[in-house]
């Protein structure tokens, strides 16, 4: 029985949930302008389906931390039902939540209370115009507002996810991390990976970590962490400490060898890997009446299979994913 080993000896305890693939932003390297045919409601885990997926997770294979993403998770009407509901599950349970942070302001002290304890907020530039250019949406004030509204709700830590774009935002890179400084937030940069919808990715035009480390180190001292563990994030000490930086280099430094993800779509299918080209359905299953017990079974089978690395680690070239980065979930 056990948990959720695969056959290079990792075994997966966090689990990203992916609460809609709907969003009130079109990312220019996410999706295209007009958006994406959105999943039929009824193929949408339903809220008591979502829980009932989680305590197996939790119950039955060890998970112990629960990350909810999107599309945009702020637009899924249940989300604070079912914060509450995982929280219940146990008090031990790490529960964060990546967003765009539009509508955060109004809600961080609801999702607080509901069970959340930490977030994450994508953030690609501090200037208004070039926000509305990437996005497609005039919202920075509203992003920036649910920053703020996290901070006062007491939701720590508040991580900023920044995706730099060569030629974009890449001139950004010290303005964004003196801005996290000034504000008491952890910047995570994170290298472009290849799941746009319009499939334009091109290693030419990604920003690298190293690109980024000098950036950043023409203004500030940057000392390397010890200790990352599993975390997706390598970190530095900035000029000296407490503050860090990170940067998830999932395509020149993969870290493929110490992941400990799973993954669970808004219709329900477990993915083993961001980059997975397959997934398992526990959605059928689940409506067709399965026991906790053979749902977990289900997805030991599934975890069991997992490649040993996405193409970054073993090869140049990506396998393109099954689904763009909306339909899998942060």
């Amino acid at each position: 029985m056990g948990g959720l080993a695969d056959s290079y000896g990792r075994v997966a305890t966090d689990l990203r949930v992916s609460l809609t693939d709907r969003c009130n932003l079109r990312c220019t390297y996410c999706m295209p302008a007009d958006g994406l045919p959105w999943l039929p409601r009824e193929e949408l885990l339903t809220d008591d389906e979502v829980l009932r997926l989680i305590a197996v997770a939790v119950g039955e294979l060890g998970v112990r931390s629960i990350r909810f993403t999107g599309g945009e998770p702020l637009l899924r009407p249940g989300l604070e039902g079912i914060l509450a509901g995982t929280r219940a599950l146990s008090s031990e349970i790490d529960i964060s939540l990546t967003t765009n942070g539009i509508g955060l302001a109004a809600r961080a002290a609801g999702l607080r209370a509901a069970g959340l304890s930490r977030i994450n907020v994508s953030l690609d530039t501090l200037l208004a115009d070039r926000f509305a250019a990437l996005t497609r949406r005039d919202r920075l004030d509203d992003v920036l507002a649910g920053l703020a509204g996290a901070s006062t709700a007491g939701l720590s830590p508040i991580k900023l996810n920044t995706v730099l774009m060569r030629g974009v935002n890449d001139d950004e890179a010290i303005d964004l991390l003196e801005f996290a400084l000034s504000r008491g937030y952890e910047l995570r940069f994170i290298e472009q990976m290849p799941l746009d919808a319009d499939h334009t990715w091109s290693r030419e035009n990604l920003v690298t970590q190293k690109e980024i480390l000098a950036a950043l180190s023409a203004a500030h001292t940057l000392a390397p962490m010890a200790g990352r563990g599993s975390a997706p994030a390598e970190r530095w000490l900035v000029d000296g400490g407490p503050a860090t930086v990170g940067v998830v280099a999932s395509v020149t430094a993969p870290f493929c060898r110490a992941c400990d993800r799973t993954r669970l779509t808004a219709d329900g299918q477990v993915r083993d890997c961001l980059f997975a080209t397959r997934e398992t359905d526990l959605r059928g299953a689940l409506r067709a009446g399965a026991s906790s017990a053979e749902l977990a079974d289900i997805w030991r089978v599934a975890m069991w299979g997992k490649a040993a690395a996405h193409g970054g680690e073993v090869g140049d070239a990506f396998a393109v994913a099954s689904r763009t980065m909306s339909l899998i979930g942060g």
